[in-house]
């Protein structure tokens, strides 16, 4: 069973999407930022990371910074999903390694689609 780590500061979100995800087939960890985040790819690498922007202690384009200069942390897929919808945000999460970019609010068909896009189904 692939993994993925939801991280995101809200509780709503990190339920919807784990809710999702596990219907898909992955099991799911949580991190409720960046550095948590961070702290639990260190333990354990996922496969791939449903990542959000705007976060207490770390934000997730430092954490994602941070991961892709980690030894292993190439590997997992980066999807990151925010409300951050302009071309320059867009632009500065694929530069530091996002795999791809969802729209908050999200849905079961977006979050399947994007992971398939991907490869991970």
């Amino acid at each position: 069973m692939k993994s993925c780590l939801v991280v995101d500061d809200s509780k709503v979100i990190r339920m919807v999407a784990r809710r999702i995800l596990e219907e898909i087939g992955f099991a799911v960890v949580e991190a409720v930022d960046g550095q948590e985040a961070l702290d639990k790819c260190l333990e354990s690498m996922p496969d791939a990371v449903l990542l959000d922007w705007n976060m207490p202690v770390k934000s997730g384009i430092e954490f994602l910074r941070e991961l892709r200069a980690t030894p292993g942390g190439d590997d997992p897929v980066v999807v990151f999903c925010t409300t951050e919808n302009d071309l320059e945000h867009i632009q500065e999460a694929i530069t530091a390694g996002a795999n791809e970019y969802i729209m908050k609010p999200f849905d079961s068909e977006i979050i399947q689609a994007k992971f398939e896009q991907v490869g991970l189904i």
